[in-house]
């Protein structure tokens, strides 16, 4: 899960801090979105983007729940009260799609959140009769924050959203603070009920 946000103000920065996600996308808004107007009229927003398309994931709802409460407090919406210590959230420079090099059927080699280095091998795309097989490589040192699930591509296909970082070390961090996320938003939920 991550926060998509204009952070070069900041009140939209302080206020993705304050949501607790374990990385920050920088992403300046795209013209003709909502984001774009909101920027102009210096109202701050932040995109929160996580999970799968068609699919509930509790750890994703319950990150979201916890990141939208935080940010009520620090608008003083809600009484501020001791929350679970989530890690510092790490600032990534932009992000890209990896797309398809070429058609056939993918085979996926990274999950989400994980670190890649600029030129790894992300996934391969084989023809469907096991002929001629094409690597998907890493144009950056990132994360990954986003991929298909469709194991039939077509050349042009978005395929592995990736975060990028100045430096692989970095995207260590993220992945740590991810880890360390989970964790605590799990030990923070035994007392609630399940979301269904």
């Amino acid at each position: 899960p991550h926060i998509r946000g204009d952070l070069a103000n900041p009140q939209t920065l302080r206020l993705a801090q304050a949501f607790g996600a374990p990385l920050l996308l920088n992403s300046a808004p795209r013209a003709g979105t909502l984001r774009e107007y909101t920027t102009g009229h210096d109202i701050p927003v932040l995109l929160y983007e996580a999970g799968e398309a068609l699919r509930f994931d509790e750890m994703a709802i319950r990150t979201g729940v916890r990141g939208l409460l935080n940010v009520m407090r620090a608008l003083d919406m809600l009484p501020v009260r001791d929350a679970t210590r989530l890690p510092e959230p790490v600032i990534a420079r932009g992000s890209s799609w990896v797309r398809a090099p070429a058609s056939g059927v993918l085979r996926v080699q990274v999950a989400l959140g994980e670190q890649v280095r600029k030129g790894e091998v992300l996934g391969v795309i084989g023809d469907p009769f096991g002929g001629a097989e094409t690597p998907v490589l890493a144009g950056a040192h990132g994360l990954v924050v986003g991929s298909t699930a469709l194991p039939l591509v077509y050349e042009g296909d978005a395929l592995f959203h990736v975060a990028r970082f100045d430096a692989p070390e970095t995207a260590a961090g993220v992945a740590r603070n991810i880890v360390a996320a989970r964790r605590a938003l799990k030990r923070g939920r035994r007392s609630q009920p399940r979301v269904v």
